[in-house]
């Protein structure tokens, strides 16, 4: 039987569950407010989508910049290092007087999304391994609730001009002293630079990150937009489209470690795949939008554990390497991230530039792909030796 976590490692865990739901909620509060954003600036689809692709591409360097420092930093400098920048940019990109300060604020808001993205997965992690007992769907849930608050915000605020979202950067600031898990002084941080991954079982997993992210972000990123385009929907409840869609998610993330306890990881996400499908289909096919606010929340219930689940296989499959080691890997492996959110806020805003509903198509399709991937996220179990949780 495991070591009983010690007072230490709860405070850890509330603390990175802090930094889950403050992402969480900066993020939502952000992508609420797009259709405001796109007729601050008098953005069409195409260029709004150029944006996106740019803060993802951003959002991808600021998680390798993650990776890169593992071996000399601990994660927890690093996840201070990024909620810093969040509010930093963030009161940037709301209150810019021109485009330019606008796109620079952006910018720095992608990187930071990259860096606080690793590092927070780190952080839940190397907490799990503390705990020796899956975790991870709680944390993704604290995202989730996170989240929630934030489109809760958004429906509140919607009426609002723009740069009252500033005020939003007061959070990343307040979990700045959050007691976050540091690394042992004695632990051999060198071997990050060296750890050597299977390629075939990261690549299956990190596949079904991808499509995780596609819908999730697609949803997010789009659904508003959808929801303001192509009905008569009021605009006070454009937000509509991500808050059940999050309520959604955090249920399921909440009872995740039991069901995947009772039915295992396979049988979950396979029944989750088809869930998310079927309820993109009645997205597309939405005659109202109460009826696509109902496809938005299906899928939200079919999608939610996979994340959690994926950082749970791709640690494991980095076997018995060191602190410095797993967080290298869990870096490299949130790159699996931004590829999903690019085709899930890029090619779905590109795709569906004459109708989006076009654009929803094909994260429907798509996600039907974690079918065949969901046996890679039973990994085998790690030899006795390399079970221990990390120092």
């Amino acid at each position: 039987m495991p070591p009983a976590p010690t007072s230490a490692d709860r405070r850890s865990r509330r603390a990175v569950a802090a930094a889950f739901a403050t992402q969480g909620f900066v993020f939502i509060s952000l992508t609420t407010r797009l259709p405001d954003v796109r007729r601050e600036w008098d953005l069409s689809e195409v260029q709004l989508s150029g944006l996106l692709l740019m803060m993802v591409l951003l959002a991808g360097v600021g998680s390798l910049v993650a990776e890169r420092v593992a071996h000399k930093q601990d994660s927890a400098s690093t996840l201070r290092f990024g909620l810093v920048l969040i509010a930093i940019a963030v009161p940037v990109l709301t209150t810019a007087p021109a485009f330019g300060l606008f796109v620079g604020g952006l910018a720095a808001y992608g990187v930071a999304l990259g860096v606080v993205d690793a590092s927070s997965n780190m952080q839940a992690v190397a907490v799990e391994h503390r705990y020796a007992r899956p975790i991870l769907p709680s944390f993704h849930g604290a995202w989730t609730f996170g989240g929630l608050a934030g489109a809760g915000l958004a429906l509140a605020t919607g009426s609002l001009p723009l740069w009252t979202a500033a005020a939003v950067a007061a959070l990343p600031l307040a979990a700045l002293r959050a007691a976050y898990l540091p690394r042992d002084h004695g632990e051999a941080v060198d071997a990050a630079a060296a750890v050597s991954v299977p390629p075939r079982p990261i690549l299956l997993v990190g596949l079904g990150l991808v499509v995780f992210y596609m819908a999730d972000t697609a949803s997010q990123t789009w659904g508003p937009a959808y929801l303001d385009d192509t009905f008569a929907t009021p605009d006070s409840l454009v937000a509509m489209a991500t808050f059940p869609y999050l309520l959604a998610s955090l249920v399921v993330r909440l009872a995740g470690d039991g069901l995947v306890a009772r039915y295992g990881a396979v049988r979950v996400l396979r029944t989750g795949s088809l869930v998310a499908s079927l309820a993109l289909l009645v997205v597309v096919s939405a005659p109202t939008w109460p009826v696509a606010v109902l496809g938005f929340t299906l899928l939200g219930a079919g999608v939610s554990v996979v994340a959690p689940l994926s950082f749970s296989a791709a640690a494991r499959i980095a076997g018995g390497a060191d602190r410095a080691a797993v967080d290298a890997v869990v870096g490299r492996f949130n790159q699996f991230n931004y590829v999903g959110a690019l085709v899930g806020s890029v090619l779905t805003g590109v795709v569906g530039a004459g109708s989006l509903r076009v654009g929803f198509a094909l994260p429907m399709v798509l996600v039907l792909a974690l079918v065949p991937l969901a046996r890679a996220f039973v990994p085998p179990p790690l030899p006795e030796s390399a079970a221990a949780p990390p120092g």
